[in-house]
């Protein structure tokens, strides 16, 4: 058995200040997930000026088409790392109370 899948002798002893640092540094990553989505919005807002364009050749309404089907897996991903967002901002909120439960 390697040492670091050894069960520690003692549990870790509470520290708050240690508890607060890790749960900023959670909170932290949630506010940069979020930064991209805010990122992803403005691609997606130029994506639709793009397709506003009234290109009447067979070429443009294929290159719209084709923007279409990236803004809307963009669209997907946008969803993605906004529930993530949330996901890490609600687990910052936990990350004290479990250290203190000794997890």
């Amino acid at each position: 058995m390697s040492v670091g899948l050894m069960p520690a002798a003692t549990p870790p002893t509470f520290d708050p200040l240690e508890c607060a640092s890790r749960g900023h540094e959670v909170q932290r990553l949630a506010w940069r997930i979020k930064k991209c989505v805010d990122d992803v919005d403005a691609v997606l807002s130029s994506l639709r000026r793009v397709q506003l364009d009234d290109w009447q050749s067979p070429a443009g309404n294929q290159y719209r088409t084709t923007v279409a089907v990236h803004a809307s897996a963009l669209m997907r991903a946008r969803e993605a790392l906004d529930d993530a967002a949330a996901t890490v901002l609600r687990h910052s909120r936990n990350v004290g109370a479990s250290d203190r439960a000794g997890y």
